[in-house]
Order: C-alpha cells, then structure tokens, then sequence
C-alpha cells in the first residue's frame, strides 16, 4: 500500500485579508507558518518514508512544503515546482477584498465567480499591478486570464496523470503541497466528485488529507491528519 499526502499551504496574508490571492505571489503569515509546522509534526508522527514532493510556482505552498521538509529532516531543496499545480486564477478579482466585491456586485453573482464549476471572473487587465513575469516561460497558448475550476482542472489533471501517477503507480509515496482550488480539482478526479458536488468541497489550510492506495490506484480510505480542524469529506469512496 501507497500514500499521497495533499495539503493546502498554510494561511496566506491575503486568507487572513479575505482577499482573492490566485496567481499573485503573497507569503505565509505566522499562523500560516504554524499551521505548516504543526502539519509537519501530524506527517512526521506517520513515520512514512516519502519518495517525490510537489509543489507550485507560488511561495505559500513552496514554504510550506519547505517547512514540513525540514522537519521530516529533508533536504529543502529537493522537490518538484509547477506552475500546473498554482492557484486558481482569479483575473481582475486579484487582491480585491471578497467582502468589498459583494457590496459592489452582490453575494450571487461573488458566489458564481468562486464556487462554479466553469465561470471564469473577468479577465485581468493587462496593467494590473499583480502581474507576475514568473510566468513568461508558460507558453501563450496555455496561460488565460483569468481560470475557472473547470479550466483549473484542465491543467492540474494532465500533469498529475504525466508526473504523480506513474509514480504512485510504482508504489511510491508522494507529497503535494499546493492550493484550495488546485487540491479540489485534484479530488475531483481522484474521489469522481460530480461538478455540482465539487462546488460546496474545500480544503482547511494547513490540515494534511491522507489517501491510501491499493493497486490500480484503487483507494483504500481517507483521513484528514487534524481531525479538530477537518472539514466534511463530501464524497464517499
């Protein structure tokens, strides 16, 4: 039996501001650094041997992954970025508060933007100022604008199936640390979530989600590591 640990980084400045984060490059607070560290500890007390780590592009997950890696005493330096595993992208909702956007559009039409299944937020303008050349090396044809969860999916499922399948396949045991809107497009492949029931699913920031695996990839249970701050598993295996 195999293990893939998914966790969502720690919390965010922008969490803690309740302001839309996507692409932009926004670090851990202190309770999000905390909220690594105590993940580390709950991943260490496993005492699972982990094969392949991954992360994306964006400093809340790398750091958090590096935090749980020094404790696990491993190199901080050995693991795989992505930029397939990033964040949902926002477009021209990045860094707007979420309370401020609901007086200025109301709470249906936020509640589209953010929990759809394949509504995009507006596009971002080309001189919005959380453009970030990090992303030069993304080929034209793959970078929007602006992303849905379905258009989140279609990129975070290719490369989970290219890179991370194989590997669990091979019975090794991986570690992904990543983002609320990436995990959720990952679960829903992983779990066959529908499209309506994958709308009401999040992640906790900083609870690892342990998922164990017979061959074929079939899975064998589920558990999230912090069972005082888990969120309601909406699916059934």
């Amino acid at each position: 039996m195999n293990n893939l640990i998914l966790i969502r980084h720690g919390q965010s400045l922008w969490n803690k501001e309740r302001r839309f984060t996507g692409w932009a490059d926004i670090d851990l607070t202190p309770q999000g650094k905390f909220e690594a560290e105590y993940a580390g500890n709950l991943i260490k007390d496993l005492n699972i041997q982990f094969d392949s780590y991954f992360t994306s592009e964006l400093k809340r997950a790398i750091n958090t992954l590096k935090i749980i890696l020094k404790i696990l005493n491993k190199s901080e330096k050995k693991f795989n970025r992505a930029w397939e595993l990033n964040e949902r992208h926002y477009g021209d909702l990045t860094s707007l508060n979420k309370d401020e956007i609901i007086k200025k559009h109301g709470i249906e039409q936020v509640q589209i933007w953010r929990r759809s299944y394949d509504i995009a937020p507006p596009k971002m303008n080309p001189q919005h100022s959380y453009r970030n050349d990090i992303y030069n090396k993304i080929k034209k044809n793959k970078l929007r604008e602006s992303e849905s969860l379905k258009d989140t999916f279609d990129r975070v499922v290719p490369y989970y199936e290219k890179n991370i399948e194989p590997l669990i396949l091979s019975k090794k045991n991986i570690l992904i640390s990543a983002h609320g809107n990436s995990l959720r497009a990952l679960c829903k492949k992983l779990f066959l979530i529908s499209k309506e029931k994958i709308i009401n699913f999040e992640l906790p920031t900083g609870n690892p989600l342990l998922i164990r695996f017979e061959e074929n990839l079939k899975i064998k249970d589920y558990r999230y590591l912090d069972k005082k701050r888990s969120k309601k598993i909406l699916f059934n295996v």
